[in-house]
């Protein structure tokens, strides 16, 4: 309820009322005028009550009477009255219904009761009101109030003085807050102030307005009070102390800063009062020394003296902290004698004070911001800031070095408790038990020896002080140990704080700002205010040094985790302070600091000596001292949580790290993690220090670079704490989260943080040289960290990254190498897979970028390095393939960097990459990458290592051959539309453009690459590589050959197949015949494979087949080519050297290409068939599907019919050329030169070998020489039309031989017909094949050939000899079959040679002779030759020998054979008798005859009678052909033959016995039936009626009178003979005989009756006659066969029985 609602003034009125009566009751007895005046006042307030509305304001003009009763009551000096009185007055007072002159009245009865001593609590009480209610008191009457209070204060009641002093306080402020009161109503309206005089008048305040007169006045005072002077205003103070005026003044200060500010009476009041007074009250502690004799000073005040000391320090602290800029010249003495009271010299007491002052401006950083600049950055005034900041540091030191010395207030000894009680008595300061510190947990500083324990003195950011506050204390108290440190620390601390986050607040303003501008200015620079910075960099300057050595000391001594954290937290802000400051020297030497601290004490680093060498030399002198930066004391007595070995190069045992170590590292580490941006080039000393923490603490990198503990048998030196075990987890966590953090930082941080890992990878590597000591990872690791978070700027540091990392690679430490390549490869992986923007498709050189440091790696040594490159390849493959895109030479190339000498493992990971390329990834690359994976395919192929991986290479090399197939269109245009963009380029540059291959169009190109890999392949040494290549090479030109160009042809068959087929020649030749015993490992290896020369053979044989297959298959194309010829000859000439190869494999397989290039057929006209439709496009239809499909590879679908292939390839290059003239031309030169080929080749490999034969001598196969000769007539065929008599000379050469060749024995059961069975072997019959081709074109050809036949008979009848004279070949000797049963073939000697069973060929030629015979004997040549005599000729040698030919059948064959041969001949040499050409036909017949029919041989013992029979029945064949072929015809015939024939038959027809046939077989050898024809042949020729010569008819004559006679005798000597035997049987050849006799003389008889009688002669008649009684003597004979015999002879005779006849008629006739 307000003072002046209705019912407050209602209530006041009564209680007013009440008083009064109160009043008057009590001095109804006593005082009577008091009742009266009580009395009257009831009626006065009645009145005014009823008289006036406002009744405040009529009590308030009323006052002094309505005051007056109760001013009377307190003037009976009765208490009970006077409390009644003054409580009712002060209810007027809180009513303000006082006046000034009731308020002055007051007063004055308040004085009187205070010198009275009466009611003195009351009367304070009373004043307050009064002066706080309302301001009516004022000038003297308010001067006479306080100065009341002040008297009050000095009572003897301590109660009073204490109410006094508050309420001097009070009152004091109250004054000054009217002052503050009226400036704010009077703050709107300008006042003309007079100006100020200049002169010292302390009364010139006419310009102030009241209240602030009263305030000058009252602080005027004050100041003079204090100064023991005289006050002006303050009249009647009796007493003051110095203490509380200095209390006053403070108070004022301190609360109304702003009257001193604002009115310059005031500030006047300030600088010419205030300042000289404190500094003259300062006077004896400047002056004062501690332990100077009290003699030397003049007077006793000198001393200092402890109340007055620590007020005059609040007043300072007040000054400066309000008025700074009023009294900078003071201000800069105040600070200056602050500095000095640090002093080690001043008492106790001073300088702990001193130290809270100095600490209450640690906590203002304005404040020591404007120090800075008012002091520090002025040129001749003193560094004041510095020398603060200094002080405290050497305050601090000064605790260390001298401890308590002189102090009679401190601890003496250190085991006795302190007053303060803040040491219990159980903390002894230093122990005094070795090195062995104090057992308790207090927080404390302890530095070589001196315990120092350290209190809580206020909470962070104020400086809450403890003996500035002690203002009841009189005697200077003792100060607890350790106090003056608590307090210097926190100051310290407060002091970076407050700077550090003053600083950077204004920094943020300022990125703010600049942010702002560039927003709202983009074109225009911010450019920041120098002044500001400045300023800042001056004070940084300032104050490091004293900080950086106090807070060095500190942490080194420091035994507390907290204090610890704090020391370091200000070492952290002040280095990351300096560093956004780009102050480079001060910030490293912070963090050299916290550097050292983390490591063990006296740890040799390098980088950090160095950089303190420079800081310990400086001295910093802060007035007269020297403050040394204390280095670090060994002995400190810290926990120790690890011990582990230092990463030197040489081992120095271990090293020990304590918890202090690792509290260091996490901060260090915070450093690095928040702070990274400022670093720059401390990065080295941070790192450097991490990686020497880490080796101690044995983390060891693991996957992505993180940092793991290491396992716990790392070293028998590294011992770990449980206590640091659970802080490792986190110190790794912290640690990869400083790298991850490194993405935050700009460019050039990050660049200096990447040149500081280098750096220090450096040298790790130089420590792990030529020692095997586990090296230090902990750069690499990191950089791969680096690198891994930073992907999205990776380009800026991508080279100086990888650089470093491929040095690393190349380090002969594995262990290092390998993380190395780790990091490499991690950090390519990560590249390539990081969605870069733009994306890495669209920004080729990002891509290569990222690529290239893999390709580096091919130039490691080191096979892990290999092996982590290719791994790495491999993944990227897996995951990047697709989009690899222009990296794709960069990866082959690193497939493809393979050596031999890097064994198996390492191959066999870069081929799997390959065959990832391959089946996947061929229609993602440009295709001008395609010809890269040829090459790389190839040198897969070429490495040795590993044979398999060779031999799937070139699968491979098929399956990219198939897949250039299947996008032939597309891959063309491609490298098309490349090639042009080269060409321009080339053009610009004005070079010509190089390309292996060059004319040929690009795509052709790819597979000239592709044939000449698979070329090369196609040498290698290894006989399995050659034979996959071949195989694949020509299964690749045959399957798609059809793609290329004409012209690329060319560069096919010149520089790929010759090439290849002269390479393999050469190596074939010159291979080595050594037996290779077994193929590597267990691998037996076939016999027909056992040397490299045979495995070179195969390599050849497969190389020749495959080029002839092409000329066969391509012909037509290749034809065009224009140098088809000299192509032609050169294959050819491969052909002759391989088939006269020493090698049957070779040589045969020689023969078979031969043979398929001449199987040429020229195309059928018709292309309706698809098969000859191919087959004329040179695209054999055998050859399409089945090689793509059983390619090396898998087989591949073929999605195009034939048909369409046909279209699509049926360019011009196809077209098959009209049969016209020129081919024709053209080809018989390609005949002749086969001819001439086949020639070569046959002379040469039938040759006989010349000298004695050595056993090194080759002889030619039968398969081959069977396949050779099996050339000719398909060759003939073709070069029939001039074939000459001199070519077939040169045929005859090598047919004869060929036949003459021998078989080896081991080959000859193979090859040899059973000696019984009459077969042919291949080549006998090829050989007569070839001869019959030619007879029948001779048959069908022109005239003009037949004179080749008599040839042919001759080469035939050369072969019919060997029936009985097999050929020699050369000198060599040979067993033959003939004396060799079949079962003994196989033991012969093998390096025997075996001739053949030359029969069955001979035999077969005889038939073909007769049948070519049969056919040609009326030619002229065969006339003109004398080929019938040569063909009897040659039969006389097995007819001559008869039984004795090698083979039974031949002579019967030949009987045969000249009995058909004459029975076509004969005629035709009748009928050419006159020519001549058959004279000596004649004598070679009769001799033929001759040798048969009486043959010198004789038949074989076992002979069988039905044989003997064929046989005669053979002889009386050829006579039958005698009687009817010849001699009819004699006169055509020469008589000398015909005499040798009549011979002949007389021979035949007298039978001579041959005396060794038995008696029962006897009758049958005879050759009964043989004499009888000859003898009725012989009879028919003498009675034949054509005799046209006398001569003739003689000798038949003669013939017959001859046998006659013989007859004659035998007869009759047989009848002797029967005689004289008597009963004795004769000699069976005797009765033979005389049967012979008999049986021919019937036949004579039989052939006498045939014959006309007068062709008879008489002669004859005569001796037949004679016979007649011959014979009948020989009835008398016994043997009965001979009876039967005579019985046919004499019944002929009966004829000549008849009457004779008149000798008249006789005559006549």
């Amino acid at each position: 309820m307000s003072t002046s609602s209705p019912e407050a003034v209602k209530k006041l009125l009564e209680n007013m009322q009440t008083d009064l009566r109160s009043l008057s009751m009590e001095c109804k007895k006593k005082f009577p005028p008091v009742k009266e005046a009580a009395e009257s006042g009831i009626v006065k307030i009645k009145t005014i009550a009823a008289r006036n509305t406002d009744i405040l304001a009529a009590l308030k003009e009323n006052s002094s009477e309505v005051v007056q009763p109760f001013l009377m009551g307190c003037g009976t000096k009765e208490p009970k009255i006077t409390q009644l009185c003054l409580a009712a007055i002060q209810r007027l007072m809180s009513h303000e219904v006082v006046s000034e002159a009731a308020a002055g009245n007051i007063i004055n009865m308040l004085w009187q009761l205070m010198e009275n001593g009466l009611e003195e609590l009351k009367l304070l009480q009373t004043v307050l009101v009064l002066l706080t209610t309302n301001t009516v008191v004022h000038d003297e009457v308010l001067s006479k109030a306080i100065v009341l209070c002040f008297r009050l204060h000095f009572t003897k009641d301590n109660i009073t003085n204490n109410t006094a002093a508050a309420t001097v306080r009070q009152v004091v402020t109250v004054v000054f807050e009217r002052m503050v009161a009226e400036d704010e109503r009077f703050k709107g309206i300008v006042e003309q102030q007079p100006p100020v005089q200049g002169n010292t008048n302390r009364r010139s305040v006419s310009t102030l307005r009241p209240s602030a007169k009263d305030a000058y006045m009252l602080f005027q005072d004050l100041c003079q009070l204090v100064n023991a002077d005289a006050p002006y205003w303050l009249v009647g103070m009796t007493e003051m102390t110095r203490t509380f005026g200095l209390e006053l003044l403070e108070s004022v200060l301190n609360d109304f800063p702003g009257v001193f500010l604002q009115h310059q009476e005031f500030s006047f009041l300030l600088k010419e009062r205030v300042c000289p007074l404190v500094i003259k009250l300062f006077s004896p502690n400047i002056k004062f020394r501690q332990g100077s004799s009290s003699a030397a000073s003049p007077a006793p005040v000198e001393k200092p003296y402890f109340p007055i000391c620590m007020r005059l320090l609040r007043v300072v602290s007040v000054l400066i902290k309000h008025f700074y800029t009023l009294l900078v010249t003071e201000c800069e003495i105040f600070l200056s004698l602050l500095v000095k009271f640090l002093d080690g010299e001043k008492p106790q007491w001073l300088r702990a004070v001193a130290v809270e002052s100095v600490h209450r401006l640690c906590v203002q950083p304005h404040l020591l911001c404007s120090f800075c600049q008012s002091y520090d950055m002025k040129q001749h005034s003193t560094k004041v800031f510095r020398d603060i900041v200094n002080a405290l540091g050497s305050f601090i030191q000064s605790l260390f070095i001298v401890p308590n010395a002189g102090n009679a207030a401190a601890v003496t000894a250190p085991a006795g408790g302190s007053g303060s009680g803040a040491q219990g008595t159980a903390q002894g300061g230093p122990g005094t038990g070795g090195g062995s510190g104090p057992l308790t947990t207090q927080a404390a500083f302890e530095y070589r020896g001196t315990w120092i324990p350290l209190m809580t003195v206020s909470v962070q950011g104020s400086a809450k002080a403890t003996y500035l506050e002690m203002l009841d204390k009189v005697e200077p108290p003792s100060i607890p140990e350790g106090y003056a440190m608590s307090v210097a620390f926190s100051a310290l601390l407060d002091l970076v704080r407050g700077i550090t986050s003053m600083i950077e607040r204004e920094l943020a303003m300022e990125d703010e700002a600049a942010a702002e501008f560039r927003e709202a200015h983009p074109e225009h620079e911010w450019k920041p205010q120098p002044e500001a910075h400045l300023v800042w960099e001056e004070m940084v300057s300032a104050c490091w040094c004293g900080l950086l050595a106090a807070l060095s000391l500190l942490l080194d001594a420091s035994t507390d985790e907290t204090a610890t954290e704090n020391i370091l937290k200000a070492e952290l802000t002040m280095a990351s302070l300096c560093g956004r400051l780009g102050m480079v020297t001060p910030r490293d030497a912070f963090i050299t600091a916290i550097c050292k601290a983390s490591l063990p004490p006296h740890y040799a680093l390098t980088v950090l000596s160095s950089s303190t060498a420079n800081l310990s030399s400086k001295a910093y002198s802060i007035q007269g001292q020297s403050v040394q930066i204390i280095s670090p004391s060994s002995e400190s007595h810290q926990q120790v949580v690890a011990v582990g070995q230092p990463l030197t190069a040489q081992p120095q045992g271990t090293v020990v790290l304590t918890a202090k170590n690792i509290q260091c590292m996490q901060t260090l580490l915070n450093l690095a993690h928040c702070h990274g941006a400022v670093l720059g080039t401390s990065w080295q000393l941070v790192l450097a220090t991490l990686q020497h923490l880490v080796w101690i603490l044995g983390l060891k990198p693991g996957v992505g670079g993180a940092l793991k503990p290491g396992r716990a048998v790392e070293g028998p030196s590294t011992v770990l704490t449980t206590a640091v075990m659970t802080d490792l987890p986190i110190i790794s966590n912290i640690l990869s989260r400083l790298f991850e953090s490194s993405q935050y930082l700009d460019d050039v941080s990050l660049h200096h943080l990447i040149n500081a890992l280098c750096s220090l990878s450096l040298e790790a590597m130089e420590m792990a040289y030529g020692n095997n000591k586990e090296p230090s990872l902990f750069a690499v690791a990191k950089l791969l960290e680096t690198g891994l978070v930073n992907m999205d700027r990776i380009e800026i540091l991508w080279r100086p990254l990888t650089g470093h990392l491929l040095e690393v690679c190349q380090h002969p430490n594995s262990r290092m190498r390998e993380w190395g390549a780790e990091a490499l490869t991690a950090l390519i992986k990560a590249g390539l897979a990081y969605k870069h923007d733009p994306p890495l498709a669209q920004n080729q050189r990002l891509q290569l970028l990222l690529l290239n440091p893999l390709k580096e790696l091919s130039n490691v040594l080191h096979a892990d390095i290999r092996q982590k490159q290719l791994e790495c390849v491999l993944q990227i493959l897996q995951s990047q393939g697709d989009s690899l895109g222009p990296g794709w030479p960069l990866v082959l190339g690193v497939i493809g960097a393979i050596r031999n000498d890097q064994g198996e493992s390492l191959i066999r990971t870069a081929f799997q990459c390959l065959q990832l390329v391959v089946t996947d990834f061929l229609p993602t690359m440009p295709c001008t990458c395609l010809q890269i994976v040829v090459d790389v395919a190839g040198s897969f192929g070429l490495q040795n290592q590993e044979l398999n991986i060779s031999l799937t290479s070139i699968g491979l090399l098929w399956n990219i051959s198939d897949y250039f197939f299947q996008r032939g269109e597309a891959i063309t245009q491609e490298l098309e539309r490349e090639e042009e963009a080269l060409q321009k380029q080339a053009q610009e540059k004005g070079e010509t453009l190089n390309r292996p291959f060059h004319p040929a169009p690009p795509f052709d190109c790819l597979w000239l690459c592709l044939y000449a890999k698979l070329g090369e392949l196609c040498v290698d040494p290894r006989p399995a590589v050659r034979k996959s290549a071949g195989q694949t090479l020509f299964s690749t030109i045959a399957a798609h050959g059809t793609l290329l160009q004409q012209p690329t042809w060319h560069i096919v068959v010149w520089k790929v197949l010759f090439q290849l087929l002269d390479c393999v020649r050469k190596s074939s030749t010159t291979a080595d015949k050594e037996k290779i015993e077994s193929g590597g490992g267990n691998i037996l290896i076939h016999h027909s494979r056992d040397t490299a020369e045979k495995q070179w053979a195969e390599t050849w044989v497969l190389t020749l087949a495959g080029v002839a297959r092409i000329f066969n298959t391509r012909r037509y194309l290749l034809q065009k080519l224009g140098d088809f010829f000299e192509a032609w000859e050169v294959l050819l000439n491969h052909i002759q050297s391989a088939a006269l190869s020493k090698n049957n494999e070779v040589s045969l397989a020689a023969l078979k290409s031969f043979q398929e290039i001449l199987q040429i057929v020229t195309p059928v006209k018709d292309l309706d068939k698809a098969g000859d439709a191919l087959a004329a496009m040179g695209v054999p239809p055998v050859l399409i599907d089945p090689l793509s499909a059983s390619g090396p590879g898998r087989p591949l679908v073929r999605s195009d019919s034939l048909v369409e292939r046909l279209t699509r390839y049926n360019g011009a290059e196809l077209q098959a050329p009209p049969p016209g003239e020129e081919s024709a031309l053209e080809d018989s030169a390609l005949w002749w030169s086969a001819w001439n080929t086949w020639y070569r080749t046959g002379t040469d490999s039938t040759r006989p070998p010349s000298g004695p034969t050595e056993k090194l001598s080759f002889i030619p196969s039968q398969p081959f020489l069977t396949a050779l000769i099996q050339i000719f007539p398909a060759l003939y065929q073709h070069i029939k039309a001039k074939f000459s008599m001199e070519d077939l000379k040169k045929l005859g050469v090598i047919l004869h031989g060929a036949v003459s060749v021998p078989i080896s024995s081991d080959a000859s059961p193979f090859i040899l017909p059973s000696y019984t069975e009459a077969i042919l072997t291949s080549l006998q019959e090829a050989v007569l094949t070839a001869l019959d081709v030619l007879q029948k074109a001779i048959c069908v050809g022109p005239e003009n050939l037949q004179v080749m036949y008599p040839a042919i008979f001759e080469q035939l009848l050369l072969f019919v000899e060997f029936s009985c004279k097999p050929p020699q070949y050369g000198r060599m000797e040979t067993k033959h079959v003939a004396n060799a049963k079949y079962n003994q073939i196989q033991l012969f000697a093998p390096a025997e040679w075996v001739a053949l069973n030359y029969v069955p060929f001979a035999e077969r030629s005889l038939e073909v002779v007769v049948d070519l015979y049969h056919k040609t004997a009326c030619h002229k040549a065969v006339i003109n030759e004398k080929v019938l005599q040569n063909i009897i000729k040659t039969l006389r040698m097995p007819l001559g020998l008869k039984y004795a030919c090698p083979s039974e059948s031949t002579w019967k064959l030949a009987v045969t054979s000249l009995l058909k041969v004459l029975s076509i001949g004969l005629p035709v040499a009748r009928q050419h008798a006159s020519s001549g050409k058959f004279d000596t036909m004649w004598p070679e017949s009769a001799n033929a005859f001759e040798d048969f029919l009486f043959t010198k041989s004789t038949p074989p013992d076992n002979l069988s009678i039905q044989e003997f029979q064929k046989n005669e029945a053979i002889d009386v064949e050829v006579v039958k052909l005698i009687s009817t072929e010849i001699l009819p015809f004699a006169n055509f015939i020469p008589k000398d033959f015909v005499g040798q024939i009549m011979t002949m038959l007389n021979k035949g027809s007298i039978h001579s016995q041959s005396p060794s046939f038995t008696e029962a077989e006897i009758d049958v050898r005879m050759r009964e039936e043989f004499s009888k024809v000859c003898f009725e042949t012989l009879l028919q020729f003498s009675f034949s009626n054509k005799v046209s010569t006398p001569q003739e008819g003689y000798i038949s004559r003669m013939a017959l009178s001859v046998l006659l006679k013989r007859s004659q005798d035998v007869l009759r000597r047989y009848v002797e003979d029967e005689r004289l035997s008597g009963r004795c049987p004769l000699p069976r050849q005797q009765v033979t005989e005389i049967i012979f006799v008999l049986k021919a003389i019937s036949t004579l008889m039989d052939s006498l009756k045939k014959t006309q009688p007068e062709n008879v002669d008489g002669n004859t008649w005569a001796q037949v006659i004679a016979l007649y009684p011959t014979l009948v003597e020989c009835i008398t004979c016994s043997s009965s066969e001979v009876s039967s015999a005579l019985k046919e002879a004499l019944g002929p005779f009966k004829d000549f029985m008849q009457p004779p006849v008149s000798k008249v008629q006789n005559g006549e006739s």
